[in-house]
């Protein structure tokens, strides 16, 4: 990969790319089951879970992502609901993210399926932004079978904007003369930071679109809206966003969840999924070599009442086992015995890339860390579940 030089992050000079993929999980199981094309597809299974991505044609119908998979059933029941694959949904995107670097060493992902890349250094070898955009959706296209909407501008904030309003499989360019031309018009809730309850505090103001934002005085909106809010969509309705594209940023928590099919009142079954989950986070942990100071766990009521807890350790950890330990801790301090519970998931956060190992006065040569290493190894030589904790073995048994 050719190295390029980092230009100071400047609207006049900038050419920031943000490349979405085209319904991600979707397109994906249409490119790996060549039958599906043409036809409804939605990734999200079970009448509990959510919709996680729905194909063009599926969103013809109102199905979204989010949306109840129940719901999303009774809108369109001839639609094709399949399971989620993540570890696939992964190995595709590391592809892609591979051809986004061949292009540019100033790669930002946001997401599986998106990233911002600054091309400015890369367009004295390769051509115009535009021209290293038309590049990079071919050869997504060609070498993954998957499609791609790419916004062009000077900051990340006018670039994202566009790629929205080219999806799907399309480009759209916004030059810095242009850039308030395509902002102005654009309801307020396109403003980054700008949710429900921001979007009714503007609506409270009278204010509509990102101009109505723009020619509102800074003072009023800061009273409004707080300093920092107040300030940001100010700058942001002008199109000042001066952000640079920010390379290699350290995860900020690995999780895992599960919605159960039908409500969980037993306590073992619930300990249970908590090992299982575990098992999976810290099995992501560890492959990308970091550890876990907090461990948060989140359990979710019959009636979507929900409730987090955490705990910081003083030490980081990788270990399945240590973490389990803490997440018994956490759910049993919560009291909660046969409640019916829909959901719990398992957090780790406040990630670091190294750990102090605490030494103990006549603590074994050999212990959980080691034996989970020897799992790691196992699972990626013959498959993600080939050894497993015996109490998930059981419980798969009786199932």
């Amino acid at each position: 990969m050719v190295s390029y030089p980092k230009y100071a992050h400047n609207v006049a000079t900038a050419t920031i790319l943000h490349v979405d993929m085209d319904a991600f999980y979707a397109s994906v199981a249409e490119r790996d089951d060549p039958s599906l094309k043409g036809k409804a597809v939605v990734v999200g299974a079970g009448v509990r879970s959510v919709v996680l991505s729905a194909n063009y044609l599926a969103r013809t119908y109102g199905i979204h992502a989010a949306m109840p998979v129940g719901r999303a059933q009774r809108l369109a029941p001839h639609a094709i609901f399949i399971a989620p694959d993540h570890a696939r949904y992964s190995e595709v995107s590391e592809h892609v993210m591979e051809i986004f670097h061949s292009y540019t060493p100033l790669v930002e992902p946001i997401s599986l399926d998106e990233a911002f890349l600054d091309v400015t250094g890369a367009q004295r070898l390769l051509g115009t932004g535009r021209a290293i955009a038309i590049a990079i959706r071919a050869k997504v296209e060609a070498q993954e079978g998957i499609t791609c909407s790419v916004g062009i501008a000077p900051s990340k904030f006018i670039a994202k904007l566009a790629s929205g309003r080219c999806k799907p499989n399309g480009m759209l360019e916004i030059p810095a003369d242009r850039i308030l031309n395509f902002l102005h018009p654009l309801p307020v809730s396109a403003i980054w930071g700008v949710g429900p309850k921001t979007a009714e505090a503007l609506e409270r103001l009278g204010l509509r679109t990102v101009a109505d934002v723009a020619n509102t005085p800074r003072a009023t909106l800061i009273r409004a809206l707080g300093e920092a809010t107040g300030a940001s969509l100010f700058e942001l309705a002008w199109g000042r966003d001066y952000r640079d594209v920010v390379c290699d940023e350290p995860e900020k928590s690995i999780s895992a969840a599960q919605t159960f099919d039908r409500d969980i009142d037993d306590p073992e079954i619930i300990l249970q999924e908590f090992l299982r989950l575990s098992e999976k986070a810290t099995a992501r942990l560890r492959e990308r070599s970091l550890y876990a100071k907090t461990i948060s766990i989140k359990v979710r009521f019959a009636d979507f009442t929900t409730i987090n807890r955490s705990k910081t350790l003083p030490l980081a950890i990788d270990s399945t086992h240590e973490t389990y330990e803490v997440v018994k801790g956490l759910y049993g301090a919560l009291r909660i015995d046969r409640a019916q519970l829909r959901l719990v998931g398992v957090s780790l956060e406040n990630l670091q890339s190294n750990a102090p190992e605490q030494l103990v006065l006549g603590a074994r040569e050999r212990g959980w860390r080691e034996a989970e290493s020897a799992v790691d190894r196992a699972q990626a030589r013959f498959g993600r579940g080939s050894v497993r904790p015996a109490r998930l073995m059981r419980r798969e048994e009786k199932e």
